[in-house]
Order: structure tokens, then sequence, then C-alpha cells
């Protein structure tokens, strides 16, 4: 009796063993055993926590992911609220620098976040790696992290190199993929694939955090003159207003792109984007600031996306649609105060 008990209970036993062994990816490998798809945990973890992507743009505490350079009268309180983070190249850095800044890799972001309490202040160049870092540091776990907008650029005229050489093409003024129709329709896609081991949201979301940091910014980035040229190539979501992306007086947009927004995870409004291999996403806005944002977000969902460089100020400056984000219009260098360790 003893034996055929012990028979009965290792019967029992098998089924449970092979439901808590499943590989909880998104690919079971069993028809018979559906385990909940990496992406469903990741991005169920995110809407809980206030970790969407509306979330990352502007936080709990109602802060954009962007704050402009300060009033010289508002300077000290300005650098006293925040930790400094230059992730500029270090010969940069010590050419001009804001006071009290620290000069960090972007690869070191993660960790040098941890040693801090303040909100950080991420800097680079023109904002648009700074914005990129900032999404992931708030993915991350660090809400109030923000990026200086325009980047060194805005803070002084002599650090403005970088958004001055890139305006004055103007390759979309008359150009046959520059158009302003409306937007097509917006259509319905699968959710991506995530491959990985781990089973908990919040520690797949930091995984694949801790990835793109490690890749960089570089590799999630496309020029808008490939774009504007080649727009077939791409999966292209132009992240204007409505009343910027048609009609005549509005900016216009490169020919085919959607107009997905808003853009979130719970109202399932980025099923609007394309998932498949092979299908470059690139999101364009007014300064390639908030395109880095979208951008570190949906890699972060699996997409391979892509921040158009420079937004509409790259391909279209003296677009006369303009009232805001227009380099050298209503967003000109300051001239505060740099610190030089040469």
């Amino acid at each position: 009796m003893k034996k055929l008990a012990l028979l009965l209970i290792g019967l029992l036993l098998v089924p449970t063993l092979f439901l808590t062994s499943c590989d909880r990816g998104d690919d079971p490998g069993d028809d018979t055993l559906v385990a909940t798809p990496a992406f469903t945990l990741m991005t169920e973890y995110m809407v809980q926590n206030d970790l969407d992507i509306n979330n990352i743009l502007v936080n709990s505490q109602n802060q954009k992911f962007v704050v402009g350079a300060p009033a010289a009268d508002a300077l000290q309180t300005f650098l006293d609220t925040y930790y400094i983070m230059d992730i500029r190249s270090n010969t940069d850095f010590l050419d001009a620098h804001i006071d009290g800044a620290n000069n960090v890799p972007f690869s070191d972001i993660l960790t040098t976040a941890s040693t801090t309490s303040k909100p950080i202040l991420v800097v680079c160049y023109t904002g648009q790696t700074a914005c990129y870092a900032t999404a992931l540091l708030r993915l991350y776990g660090y809400p109030s992290t923000r990026s200086l907008k325009w980047g060194m650029s805005g803070w002084n005229q002599s650090t403005a190199k970088a958004w001055n050489g890139k305006i004055g093409s103007n390759l979309a003024d008359g150009h046959t993929n520059w158009t302003y129709e409306g937007a097509p329709s917006n259509l319905v896609f699968d959710n991506p694939t995530i491959s990985t081991t781990l089973t908990d949201g919040e520690a797949i979301l930091k995984q694949r955090v801790e990835a793109l940091v490690a890749a960089g910014f570089s590799a999630a980035t496309v020029s808008g003159s490939d774009v504007l040229t080649n727009p077939s190539q791409y999966f292209i979501n132009n992240y204007f207003s409505e009343a910027d992306y048609s009609g005549p007086s509005s900016f216009g947009h490169i020919n085919g792109a959607y107009r997905i927004l808003p853009l979130t995870i719970a109202d399932d409004s980025y099923k609007g984007l394309e998932p498949d291999s092979g299908a470059k996403v690139v999101t364009y806005c007014y300064t390639g600031q908030t395109s880095a944002v979208i951008t570190a977000c949906l890699r972060v969902l699996g997409y391979d996306a892509y921040s158009m460089t420079f937004g509409m100020n790259g391909i279209y400056n003296t677009n006369p649609a303009w009232t805001t984000n227009q380099w050298g219009g209503d967003s000109t260098p300051k001239n505060l105060q740099i610190i030089s360790n040469k």
C-alpha cells in the first residue's frame, strides 16, 4: 500500500513540475504550456508603476523630461538643485562645462545615478543624447531625472557649435517627399518579441535598460536626410500635433509618416507601430529631443527604433510655421557662466 501511495503521489507531481519549469520568455517552446510572455510581464509592471511612455515624458511630479537653462538671477538655485551629469567627451568637458558638473561616460550613467540623492540633470551637446539617457534613467528608477534642453548649445554661445553647425540645409523645402496631406490610417500590429529567461517584470525592464545603456545612443539614431530621401525604408512616426502635421498652415511632414499620438502602452496605441524584424521605426519631432525619449522607450519595448537627429530643425529650419522650438528663432544660446580646466 505504501508503494502504491508513493506511486500515486509521484504521478500527481509530474504535471506540477512541468508547469513550474516552463520558460516565461516570448517563445515557451510548447503550445500546450503557454507562459506569460516577457513583453506582457514587463509592460504590466511599467503601467502599474507609472513607467508608461507618457509618464517618462512627464513624471508624477508633472516635471517634463527637459528643463531649459535658467535665467542668470536663478542660476545658483538651479545649480544647487541638481546633480549635474555631463556626458560629453572629457576633452570638451575640460574645455567648458557648467560649474559643479561631473563628467560621466554614457556607459556609467546608471552606476553614477546610484551615488546621489539629488535629482539628476543630464547634459550633452544638443540635448538629444541627454534626453535618451534621461528616459533610460527614469525607466530604471530615477523619475526626477531631467535633461538640459538644447544641451550645452543652449547654455552659452561659445558651446553652441553643435546646434549651429546643423542648421541651414532646409532639405525638406520643396522636396518631393515633403507633403501637407492628411495622415494615413493607423494599422494594428502584434507585440514585439522579447527574449529573456527572467520571469519578473521589473527585472526584465532593468535588464533591457542596462543593455541599451551599454549600446549607447549613436546606435539608435538616423539622419533626417536619409529618412527624407528614402522614406519607404522606414516605418516613420511623426510626433507633431495634428495642427502641425497637415494643412496649409502646418509644417507638413515626410511622405507616408504616421501620426501615432498619444503613444502609450495602457491604451494599446503602441500597437500602431510595426515590430517585425527589418522594420526600422523612426520617430521624428521638432528638435530630436522628444524623439530620443520615445526611441529609448520603444527600444526597451523591443522595437528596432531610431530617433531622427535634430528633428524638424535639421531638415526644414526656415519653415514659416514655427512658433516654438525653432533653433535660432525663439530658441538661442544664453550667456551663462562656464568653467574651463584648461
